[in-house]
């Protein structure tokens, strides 16, 4: 089971102030999964006070992922809908949600974490809704893909901003 119940306080807590910084040595994580791959490779998801990092290793080669309320700060740019360079692409989309159907999402994330392997999930105080969400897959011919979830509830509603991300070098 790769679920953690984390005691501070997010550091992001809406989808605007999200940005995307590659390829930068990975922040500390509040939590980390380490998966590796038969043929090789790992990645090592990470739950961020202020969002995610993922660092994936694969024929020699490294590639690192934040998204984070940092990021733009640190150098990257605002969250892109799709972005593509050198063996890397990301899709992304924010959902404006009821805050029922954000628990009810948070829910459904909770349970696979805690039974599929290949997931980690940080729960921040403030509500089931608040979390960060992450699972990984090896390719079959080198490299990673990997789908993240940041749930913000606000009131009566929330936003879920999800990700998809797929690196082959």
């Amino acid at each position: 089971m790769t679920l953690h119940l984390l005691t501070v306080e997010p550091r992001d807590v809406a989808a605007a102030a999200l940005g995307l910084l590659l390829d930068r040595p990975a922040p500390a994580a509040l939590a980390e999964l380490r998966l590796s791959h038969d043929a090789g490779g790992e990645i090592v998801l990470g739950v961020l006070g202020a969002s995610h990092v993922v660092t994936a290793v694969a024929g020699g080669r490294r590639l690192t992922e934040e998204i984070s309320c940092d990021a733009v700060g640190a150098g990257g740019e605002p969250l892109p809908r799709h972005r593509r360079s050198a063996g890397y692409e990301l899709s992304s989309a924010v959902t404006r949600t009821t805050r029922a159907e954000l628990d009810a999402t948070a829910d459904r994330l909770r349970a696979r974490a805690a039974t599929e392997p290949g997931w980690l999930l940080g729960a921040f105080p403030g509500g089931v809704g608040a979390l960060t969400a992450l699972t990984a897959r090896p390719l079959a011919a080198g490299g990673w893909t990997w789908d993240t979830w940041h749930l913000y509830p606000d009131g009566d509603t929330g936003e879920v901003v999800t990700t998809s991300s797929r690196w082959a070098p």
